[in-house]
């Protein structure tokens, strides 16, 4: 088996690697990365290992290389994106370019190709809210709120188009934490971490009382790369989330792990809107170990620091 993956270079993308060259069956991984966030990390740390990972520095706006690389693929994993924390909402057209165009224009590559399963990696975004109290679960209908969720949802289009002729599983994804060599900053629990951790302050947008919806990133990671080895020959749609908690209610583990811990707030006033959804995805069944010890995931990302 042959594995593509965007955005390879990514946040995601490295801890999905990390998990493909533990599968005998996958011959090659071919990691397909613009490189625009700058994660050069991804090529300095020797515990990703393998000697089957091939880089390919490539836009998935670049149609011919795009289509080069597929001919020699079974399974695109499409990880690629122009992320948004919640709090920001700039630049429409790179939204639109990279996550929808670039998402079509990798869907009729693989339409011309011989990949055999696609697995595209979404986000909850895409429901724009929900009301309190009330799980969001896949049948509920997409209201996305931001350039960013939009420009997902456009882009979910293109590839659940292919879902007719060819497995592809759509997988959407809560906010991501944890620890790894490409970590992201900008999400809410990681950037928590290095704020209480290095200068003992964190910063809250809103009244804090907003929900969120959470996933590990090593779990998400896992639960990814288990499709590729799964017989059921049928697409899937999945919410892919572990808990739901208020930012308030993370912010105030970190004041228990660091008691001097300072909360400075930004609009206090504000009441933003809530994003919680249902944990039952099947996906989960193999790997699910219990309810979420959140102070311990905390305590465990510190512990990862140079110095803590």
């Amino acid at each position: 088996m042959r594995v593509l993956i965007t955005g390879g270079a990514g946040y995601l993308g490295t801890e999905i690697v990390k998990k493909l060259v533990q599968i005998k069956t996958v011959k090659e991984i071919v990691v397909y990365d613009n490189l625009s966030k700058g994660n050069y990390n991804f090529f300095l740390c020797t515990c990703i290992g393998g000697d089957n990972i091939r880089f390919v520095e490539g836009d998935i706006l670049d149609t011919r290389k795009l289509k080069k690389e597929l001919a020699k693929v079974d399974v695109v994993i499409h990880a690629a994106a122009k992320v948004a924390t919640p709090y920001t909402d700039h630049d429409p057209h790179l939204y639109e370019q990279v996550n929808h165009w670039g998402t079509a224009e990798l869907s009729y590559a693989i339409e011309e190709s011989n990949v055999q399963k696609v697995i595209h990696i979404s986000s909850v975004s895409v429901y724009g809210s929900s009301v309190k109290s009330k799980l969001i679960d896949e049948n509920t209908p997409l209201n996305p709120k931001t350039y960013y969720s939009i420009s997902k949802m456009r882009g979910e289009s293109f590839m659940a188009r292919l879902g007719e002729k060819i497995p592809t599983h759509i997988i959407r994804i809560g906010n991501l934490y944890g620890f790894n060599q490409s970590m992201r900053f900008d999400a809410v629990i990681n950037r928590f971490a290095f704020d209480a951790n290095f200068h003992k302050k964190i910063t809250i947008h809103g009244n804090g009382m907003q929900e969120r919806a959470f996933i590990n990133v090593d779990k998400a990671a896992k639960i990814i790369t288990n499709l590729l080895v799964d017989e059921n020959k049928k697409s899937s749609l999945c919410n892919l989330v572990d808990f739901n908690k208020s930012v308030m209610d993370i912010a105030m583990t970190f004041k228990e792990i660091y008691p001097e811990l300072e909360m400075q707030f930004i609009n206090q006033h504000l009441k933003l809107r809530n994003l919680a959804i249902g944990t039952n995805c099947s996906m989960f069944d193999e790997i699910r170990t219990g309810e979420v010890d959140i102070k311990q995931e905390l305590q465990h990302i510190i512990m990862q620091f140079a110095f803590h």
